[in-house]
């Protein structure tokens, strides 16, 4: 049929629908409160009701209902094709109110239509209304299947532990549409967080028990629901046990004829229970009586004199050791003073000789020992003479604890480690209840005015202390932890997503003269057009705040950050805890993935399961999952593969294809599973992973081949080859080569910068003074590609020092002296030979 015909018989349809309402007007007439308006037909149609989402529970078809008014023809439009005509049931009433006329329309889709489609999207459906004067559209309305896996993919553990200790079960449903909702049962009955303030359901559905108490012994149960089904996951036997402990001594009893006396306790505060420990330590003492409680001996006047005189002795030598004492604590600290100010300046870094690939650059950077002198390293106390409560400023917030005298000194530049006591001296302070427990996230050391350089291993995360950064006559113990998302949440709204670990450094109190330099991985793409990126800065109270916007920095502003390739380095004069949020500007943006294939060494079942990880590309996240496999006894079936993931709203597919049927074959219902897009681009979950469980169907059968297949739905993708023996893993791949920094956790002093400190300041006071020819600090900046950042450097004052100081947080592990010495003599400043430390100077 030709256009215009086409058109002819749609206009003779709607003459006739236009006809049949006019008739139906009609014999309502008698009914109508109000005459049929003359001007109904210039409105516009509106819907009274548009379509809602709706779920197929197995095979029951569903009904989608559409009302408009006035309407004189509605027809549904599915997946872009229009549903024919006779599958419309059409109601017409006429509004007893107005007079005029409605319109409703009902289809039924079964769950056969649904399956038909495979593709990009959902089964949609909408409504589209007409009248004389035009037509409307209703809003989509999505049809899916309803399903709820049978497996869950993380299930609670059986644990023991203590009275009052904190209990984390975890539990994540199965797969399902919709999403499964989560409750917790003990013993088969329901717990509810609400009576029950002890327990405590997290966002991702673990339960956490605060304070473990006896009662709370019992099977605890993950269960999943949906319109669908209700699943249960296997049971966790928590077991609280009791340790023993002693009760209070009794009191002494009276002399006995042996001339001793006795005490006793019980451990019976409490009672060990439940496979609790005993008590520790004896439970009977005895002490010999004196000569007047003994009934055996009288005291005698020789005795008294005895005691008398062995008094008189204990007294002298007491007083001989204080005086000794004094006299040496006067020496050392008039020697500490000294070496503060002056010797740990020349003795606390061995000569070095840099040889530039230039040969008529060979003076620079370079200190000339002096050869009369022994050299020595700097090994006392970092303390002056002053009282050591003075060292720490306390007016901007809370600080730790003073230090005890000489708990902390130098030994070759690295820092003596004690991380539970820091850590418990970390429990005592309120604002560090968030602050991870276990030391392996955590790094501290102690530090003056000659600053150091904080490593956490294997994450990319290092917070750098320039030199004068710290007052002087002050010393700070300095922290640097990273924190757990499913610990601390960082809220998010829009299309906001977290692009970096959340980062603490402190205490958050302490006086700052100049930036220190926090160095943290982020996942972005790097394309600057593509994001609005914010750093995050949560305040004592708890909030968080955008204290930076990536690109709109001010030269005044106490935050100031240089977004590389893989790392983000923010410059500080307050610590605290800090993030980066990226918001997306267009489509185009997005976020790095690292996609970790894991599956067991070894096999002796028949059933063997694949585990990929779909998790942000930072190295925090990767040492996490790289600790929990180890764990699990998993290793690398691949090495790791990046995926650029997109702000396309689109789902993370994968799937296992090419398996030899006659030997294996998948466990999963469907051909792939799917990670939901917002839960991956939230970035809150860290460890996303699906599993694959394979079956053999022959214990003779080891050799598994194949591929594995993730990609986002229009968008990259990323295969793996399965190509090894199950039995007997001779893989030379191993997960350990992805965990080989091996930096010190603290290092203070020269020994944690590159540039030799003296060397630092000459190049300083040579380059800080503009120069007419512009050979001053603006070339260094632009010789090393730094010049981006011109407006921050100036705003400083020693644009120079800074310069420095982002030059040793980038290039601590692969720092080249030989061409920072080569830059310099390209400004042209060799002639001054103004890098040459003479022998006196060291």
């Amino acid at each position: 049929m030709s256009p215009h015909l086409r058109a002819a018989a749609m206009l003779a349809w709607g003459c006739v629908l236009a006809t049949g309402f006019i008739r139906v007007g009609a014999e309502h007439a008698a009914t109508v409160t109000h005459p049929l308006p003359v001007a109904f037909s210039d409105l516009l149609p509106h819907f009274l009701v548009e379509p809602d989402d709706v779920y197929i529970v197995k095979n029951k078809p569903v009904t989608l209902t559409c009302r408009s008014t006035p309407a004189t023809q509605i027809y549904f439009k599915c997946n872009g094709e229009w549903v024919h005509q006779d599958d419309h049931l059409i109601e017409r009433t006429v509004d007893p109110a107005t007079g005029l006329p409605i319109m409703q329309v009902k289809i039924d889709i079964s769950r056969q239509q649904v399956e038909k489609i495979f593709g990009l999207e959902d089964y949609w459906c909408q409504c589209v209304a007409w009248s004389t004067t035009g037509t409307q559209k209703s809003q989509k309305a999505y049809v899916r299947i309803a399903y709820l896996r049978k497996n869950f993919e993380e299930e609670p553990l059986g644990k023991e532990v203590a009275l009052d200790q904190e209990v984390l079960l975890r539990c994540h449903p199965p797969e399902g549409v919709p999403t499964a909702e989560v409750e917790w049962m003990r013993n088969e009955e329901v717990l509810d967080p609400k009576t029950d303030p002890n327990f405590f359901i997290t966002a991702d559905h673990n339960l956490i028990i605060k304070q473990a108490r006896l009662a709370d012994t019992g099977n605890y149960t993950c269960v999943a629901k949906n319109i669908v089904a209700r699943r249960k996951s296997s049971s966790a036997a928590v077991i609280v046990f009791v340790d023993g402990g002693w009760s209070e001594w009794s009191k002494w009893s009276a002399c006995g004829a042996d001339c001793t006396m006795w005490r006793s306790r019980e451990c019976t505060q409490p009672t060990p229970g439940t496979g609790g420990k005993d008590c520790q330590g004896v439970d009977l003492q005895s002490l010999n009586c004196t000569s007047e409680q003994c009934p055996q001996t009288a005291s005698g006047v020789e005795d008294v004199a005895l005691y008398v005189g062995m008094v008189a002795v204990a007294l002298c030598l007491t007083l001989l050791l204080i005086v000794v004492v004094l006299v040496y604590r006067r020496k050392k600290e008039g020697l500490d003073a000294d070496v503060a100010d002056s010797s740990i300046l020349t003795t606390g870094f061995q000569p070095m000789g840099i040889k530039p690939t230039k040969p008529e650059n060979s003076h620079l950077l370079t200190i000339q020992p002096d050869l009369t002198t022994t050299t020595t390293s700097y090994q006392g106390t970092l303390r002056s003479r002053h009282d050591v409560a003075s060292k720490f400023s306390m007016g901007n917030g809370p600080l730790l604890e003073p230090l005890p005298n000489s708990s902390h000194t130098l030994h070759n530049g690295k820092l003596p480690a004690d991380p539970n006591d820091f850590m418990n001296r970390l429990a005592t302070q309120t604002y560090f209840k968030t602050l991870p427990r276990d030391s392996a996230n955590t790094s501290y050391g102690t530090f003056n005015f000659l600053g150091g350089r904080l490593t956490l291993s294997n994450t990319g995360i290092s917070l750098l202390i320039p030199p004068e950064a710290i007052p002087r006559g002050k010393i700070y113990e300095i922290y640097l932890t990273v924190q757990s998302k499913e610990d601390l949440r960082l809220p998010l709204a829009g299309c906001q997503t977290l692009l970096s670990p959340i980062v603490s450094c402190g205490p958050p109190g302490v006086m700052l003269t100049r930036p220190v330099i926090l160095s943290m991985d982020h996942c972005s793409d790097a394309v600057p057009e593509n994001w609005a990126i914010q750093l995050k800065k949560q305040s004592y109270e708890g909030t968080w705040e955008d204290v930076l916007q990536m690109g709109e920095e001010c030269a005044s502003d106490p935050y100031y950050c240089q977004l590389e390739a893989e790392t983000c380095r923010v410059f500080t004069e307050q610590l605290g805890r800090f993030g980066l949020v990226g918001e997306s500007l267009s489509m185009a943006a997005a976020k790095r993935l690292k996609l970790v294939v894991f599956a067991p060494t070894y096999c002796t079942t028949l059933e063997y399961s694949i585990r990929v990880y779909c998790m942000d590309d930072t190295q925090d996240v990767l040492k996490e999952v790289m600790q929990m496999e180890k764990q699990l006894g998993g290793r690398l079936i691949d090495e790791p593969r990046v995926l650029l993931f997109k702000d396309s709203y689109h789902n993370l597919r994968l799937s296992i294809h090419d398996l030899p049927q006659a030997l294996w074959r998948s466990k999963l219902l469907a051909g792939y599973q799917e990670i939901p897009f917002y839960h991956i681009w939230s970035g809150s979950q860290r460890s996303l992973h699906c599993t694959f469980t394979l079956e053999r169907l022959s214990l003779s059968t080891c050799e598994l081949t194949g591929q594995l297949c993730v990609w986002q739905l229009e968008g990259e993708g990323q295969s793996f080859s399965l190509d090894f023996n199950i039995a007997k893993d001779n893989r030379p791949l191993d997960s350990e080569f992805l965990l080989m920094d091996s930096s010190t956790p603290a290092l203070a002093g020269p020994s944690a910068f590159q540039i030799p400190y003296l060397v630092r300041q000459k190049i300083c006071s040579s380059l800080d003074t503009p120069c007419p020819n512009g050979a001053d600090w603006r070339l260094l900046a632009q010789r090393l590609k730094l010049e981006r950042h011109l407006s921050f450097f100036a705003s400083r004052a020693s644009p120079t020092s800074v310069i420095l100081d982002l030059w040793e947080a980038q290039h601590f592990h692969s720092g080249n002296l030989n061409q920072l010495a080569a830059v310099m003599a390209e400004i042209g400043k060799q002639e001054a030979m103004i890098f040459l430390v003479s022998d006196g100077e060291c």
